[in-house]
């Protein structure tokens, strides 16, 4: 069996690792490793798939993962990678999207089969402060923490005493897993290096025992942009947030550069499979980002859901498949017989943020009535432009409505 290491490494997980020897020679046994998901929100984001599928990876692999939903740190707020104080949220409001996480980590953990799910609320709320300072801050350096690049970049803008005790916290986690589940590996994101290092030496000092870390890279795409923003915003894996078709329809947009690094990362495909794949070039690429959308909207979503993002992206853009799970808008019959003006339609359809940006969006030859150009923002569209019982109107390259007869919401 390939050592779960080099799957990680294979696939594009692995930016930094403590010892690597050591670390490589622990995990050719079952290991108990653990990631740390920030509760700020009652939904993941794509953005944090990396670490859920290494978490997933590891599970496969015969290791033990822990998901730790940080109900207690997120009251103190992590300064990593921020440039200003995070929004500190009331225990009920962490608690209700800590709900939230669950059910979409079991998706891709098997909580029945040894993965464990639990916060750190339980520990770190009824701590003793002046316990805390004795027995874990002695063993800390102010000068060192400064150094940290989490604190640094913050010490520019303004660091709340708050927020310098994170480190102290997320280390202590480590610890405390360490305790109590033999936990020997901690996993995430390459900007919490010096947070998970402290909980590394934290462990060696006070049981003199070895622990490691494995962080990884930032994720962007060819371009530079952030994983999983777009100009809606966020893509989120909650589907009242982003609908399956839309979530689909970004990993199917991803840049041809990406096609390949994506696949491997963000599916459980063999990675025969994905270098065959990221092979592709020219049109047929689109085979590529098809296998991708489809791959990774199946893990979040289903297989249920994915087919019908698939039928419905087919039918959009020409490859077959079914409107029926196309974005949807119904308006009333006596509207459209009387004719409604294009920008207002728009608008209506959710293809622009405002009738303004409609207005515009014509104006420069980007909004479409079944494929043709729409000649102008008051050009009526009607019952008579239906056409096998529908309207369909486009945004630009890749933002589709199929607008119908029917009540309006």
């Amino acid at each position: 069996m390939t050592h779960v290491l080099d799957v990680l490494k294979d696939r594009g997980f692995v930016e930094q690792t403590t010892d690597e020897a050591e670390l490589r020679e622990l995990l050719r046994n079952p290991t108990t490793c653990y990631i740390g998901f920030d509760p700020t929100a009652s939904s993941f984001h794509v953005g944090s798939l990396v670490p859920i599928m290494a978490l997933a990876h590891m599970q496969r692999a015969g290791h033990r993962p822990i998901a730790l939903v940080g109900g207690g740190t997120a009251m103190i707020g992590d300064p990593s990678g921020k440039t200003e104080m995070r929004k500190l949220l009331t225990r009920e409001q962490i608690e209700a999207n800590a709900q939230g996480l669950k059910a979409q980590l079991a998706r891709f953990l098997d909580f029945d089969r040894g993965a464990l799910l639990l916060n750190n609320a339980e520990w770190l709320l009824g701590l003793n402060y002046i316990e805390f300072l004795r027995d874990i801050g002695v063993h800390f350096s102010v000068n060192r923490m400064l150094a940290a690049e989490s604190y640094r970049q913050r010490l520019e803008t303004g660091l709340n005493f708050i927020e310098f005790n994170y480190m102290l916290l997320q280390a202590y986690d480590f610890l405390h897993l360490f305790r109590r589940y033999g936990c020997r590996v901690q996993m995430g994101g390459n900007d919490q290096w010096g947070n998970i290092v402290a909980g590394v030496e934290l462990i060696r000092r006070t049981e003199g025992q070895a622990a490691h870390a494995i962080t990884f890279p930032l994720i962007t795409t060819a371009s530079g942009a952030k994983m999983g923003k777009t100009a809606q915003g966020a893509i989120w894996l909650d589907p009242e947030r982003t609908s399956p078709y839309d979530f689909y329809q970004y990993w199917i947009n991803t840049e041809d550069p990406d096609v390949e690094r994506f696949l491997g990362l963000f599916t459980f495909l063999p990675m025969d499979r994905v270098r065959e794949l990221g092979r592709l070039e020219g049109a047929a690429i689109r085979e590529a980002k098809e296998v991708l959308a489809f791959e990774v909207t199946r893990l979040v979503h289903g297989e249920a859901e994915a087919r019908k993002a698939r039928d419905a992206s087919r039918a959009l853009f020409g490859g077959g498949g079914r409107l029926d799970e196309a974005p949807t808008h119904e308006v009333d019959p006596a509207r459209l017989a009387e004719g409604i003006e294009a920008f207002i339609l728009l608008h209506e359809a959710g293809l622009t943020k405002s009738r303004g940006e409609a207005r515009r969006l014509i104006g420069q030859g980007g909004a479409y009535l079944h494929g043709e150009p729409i000649r102008s923002f008051d050009q009526r569209i009607t019952a008579a432009d239906l056409r096998d019982g529908v309207i369909l109107l486009r945004a630009g390259k890749k933002k589709y409505c199929v607008v119908r007869p029917g009540r309006e919401g």
